[in-house]
């Protein structure tokens, strides 16, 4: 495969053991981790997905701290998230664009799946690029405001933990809320006795909604395909009756 660019060069992948990729997981940690953080998860969406790329991608900045000695997507301290965000994401949406363009996947077959920093970059960058990744999981993080749209053909998985202080279980459940009542395709767990922590009970029920909830979308074309299907029955059975 040819080197990819602008990646971080430390970004570790979990590759099927033979035939082609058909769907890929990019992994984003939180600040002042590395990516190793998020092999728990990239373990266990190899082990349900074995045709899947699984990449634990590290962010590109630094974060030295007395209690904190990693990497970030930015510099909440210097920047303040709203602006942290912003001068992010570009680069961040160009990360995710190369390895979806390595793998030659459709952006339906990428999912990004973040842990609090990593999380809302991963959320808030589907809201900024239309068509970048189908699915988004999103551990301790809520998008940085109450949401005014819902990002198309996206299913957005929020799982959190009732006992994280720093960033309170509430702002989750009103952030679902919204995008439920703006028709987005959305999932929300709130797990007690889990603080703010990739808990293998949320990784858990992470593997539960992808394997199990179904877009609204793909709800309705059901239905409809259901309704005509019973239309032609029904001109059928009269055709029938008329001879």
């Amino acid at each position: 495969m040819t080197p990819l660019s602008p990646l971080p060069s430390d970004a570790r992948a979990l590759l099927p053991r033979a035939g082609a990729v058909d769907l890929l997981f990019l992994l984003f940690h939180g600040a002042g981790a590395e990516a190793d953080q998020m092999r728990p998860l990239a373990q266990a969406l190899h082990g349900f997905y074995p045709q899947a790329a699984v990449v634990m991608v590290a962010a590109p900045q630094r974060l030295d701290s007395e209690v904190l000695q990693g990497f970030q997507w930015f510099d909440e301290d210097a920047q303040g998230a709203v602006a942290g965000v912003a001068a992010a994401l570009p680069d961040f949406i160009a990360t995710v664009r190369a390895w979806q363009t390595h793998f030659q996947l459709a952006w339906q077959r990428v999912a990004l799946a973040g842990f609090s920093q990593g999380g809302l970059m991963a959320l808030e960058a589907v809201l900024a690029e239309p068509q970048l990744a189908g699915r988004v999981l999103s551990f301790g993080a809520a998008p940085l405001h109450r949401p005014t749209e819902s990002p198309e053909g996206v299913c957005l998985h929020l799982l959190h933990g009732l006992l994280d202080a720093e960033m309170p279980y509430r702002h989750v459940v009103d952030a679902a809320q919204t995008w439920v009542d703006l028709g987005a395709d959305v999932t929300a767990d709130v797990l007690p006795g889990v603080g703010h922590e990739l808990d293998p009970r949320l990784i858990e029920r992470a593997l539960h909604q992808l394997r199990t909830f179904i877009p609204a979308k793909l709800w309705r074309e059901a239905v409809v395909t259901a309704a005509e299907m019973e239309k032609a029955d029904a001109a059928a059975l009269q055709r029938g009756k008329a001879h």
